[in-house]
């Protein structure tokens, strides 16, 4: 699909361009720098296309998008983005923004966390300088027009080697700056002011990448380090030369790094997927339905690192069949004495179809290498469990057992 069209179910009117396969494959989100519209991706769309879905946006107060007047805030603007994918019917997207536009991205990825699968911020903050700078910005916007800062705020888009080199670049992009909007270009000045997204770090859970630009004097290598040391599943990377266009100036390693990023979440969505199945083979249906069903903002992290890792790796490798592994689990479980997870286990087993004499070998074999006490206790629960009669459960194993309660148990 190569469509160009304007979003006309809300207020504000968002400008966008969809390009690339619109079903069976991946959307990828990009949104611009402060003074920009969407032509400023025009390299990561060509470099991404093949095997993606790319949605480029223009911001509310930018290109094509409506401008509507007052102040902004980047809340709005947030929700200006997700009004949009919602009528894309985009459940969950790869978010990718770039100065004005991470601070965007970070919102989203912070309050409607569902929404995004990996999140990739290129030259944006945490918060932008001082507020007082950007309501001086505002009103010199407001009394003179974008014009009049466009020659300033290039100059901080790209190093000066890349603007000797290409002089036709710094005149489109001159352009590109003085053509926004002045009341959008303003509003936006103030959204800025008023954002601090530093307390929300934290509540960002999407496989972040973070890239920074070496010369770019606006939002520094520093400041990039600090946004990523506050998102936990992050990475970062500094490509030099570059300034704040860094998509531009290093095209390619940019498209490259975003590219990578999102198959590496692709990755991980095939183990989970991996992982999933074998836990329920080994655990039962019943029982993991119920640990996703209680699984919350809290505990999804756990659930989705005990899925991929020792699910769909350990538990997937191919060195020691499945019977082999549950009877190690059960030993090393009763030598620990995690009588939790031990429990799980003897009842997984058991609905296994595993004989109630073997597993009494593996706790006799365990009482002479790791203690008699912990192996008593494993015979306690076993024949609790015996006692309540679990055993081998049908294939479709939709039988409850009220035992299994815990949601976060693994």
């Amino acid at each position: 699909m190569d469509a160009d069209t304007v979003d006309s179910t809300t207020s504000v009117e968002l400008s966008y361009q969809a390009t690339g396969p619109a079903t069976g494959a991946p959307t990828v989100v990009l949104l611009g720098s402060l003074g920009s519209h969407r032509s400023m991706w025009e390299p990561q769309v060509a470099a991404l296309t093949t095997g993606h879905e790319v949605v480029t946006v223009d911001l509310r107060g930018h290109g094509e998008s409506s401008a509507p007047t007052g102040d902004y805030t980047v809340a709005e603007l947030a929700a200006d983005v997700l009004a949009l994918l919602d009528r894309l019917d985009r459940d969950t997207v790869h978010l990718v923004g770039l100065s004005l536009g991470g601070a965007v991205a970070q919102h989203i990825a912070a309050y409607t966390p569902s929404r995004v699968h990996t999140l990739t911020l290129l030259c944006t903050a945490a918060k932008f300088g001082t507020p007082q700078g950007w309501l001086d910005r505002a009103a010199t916007v407001r009394a003179d027009g974008t014009a009049a800062i466009a020659d300033a705020v290039v100059d901080r888009w790209f190093t000066a080697g890349l603007a000797e080199r290409d002089p036709g670049l710094i005149a489109r992009s001159r352009a590109m700056v003085a053509a926004t909007p002045d009341d959008g270009y303003a509003a936006c000045c103030t959204a800025l002011a008023h954002w601090d997204g530093r307390p929300d770090l934290a509540r960002i859970t999407a496989p972040t990448l973070v890239i920074a630009g070496a010369q770019d004097p606006a939002i520094t290598p520093g400041d990039m380090r600090s946004l990523a040391d506050g998102i936990a599943n992050s990475v970062l990377h500094v490509l030099d030369p570059a300034a704040h266009l860094a998509s531009i100036e290093q095209a390619g390693p940019v498209s490259s790094l975003i590219a990578a990023h999102i198959a590496s979440r692709r990755e991980r969505s095939a183990a989970f997927d991996q992982g999933m199945h074998v836990r329920r083979a080994v655990l039962g249906t019943a029982h993991v339905d119920r640990a996703v069903a209680g699984t919350t903002a809290f505990t999804e992290p756990f659930q989705d690192f005990i899925t991929r890792t020792a699910w769909g790796d350990i538990w997937s490798r191919p060195g020691l069949d499945r019977h082999t592994r549950r009877l190690l689990t059960l030993a090393v479980l009763t030598a620990l004495g995690n009588t939790h997870e031990l429990d799980m286990h003897i009842r997984a087993a058991l609905r296994a179809g595993v004989a109630p004499d073997e597993i009494a070998e593996v706790f006799l074999h365990t009482a002479v290498y790791a203690g008699v006490p912990n192996s008593n206790l494993a015979f306690g629960l076993g024949k609790a469990a015996l006692a309540e009669g679990v055993g081998p459960r049908p294939a479709d194993d939709t039988a409850a057992d009220p035992t299994d309660e815990e949601p976060y148990r693994p």
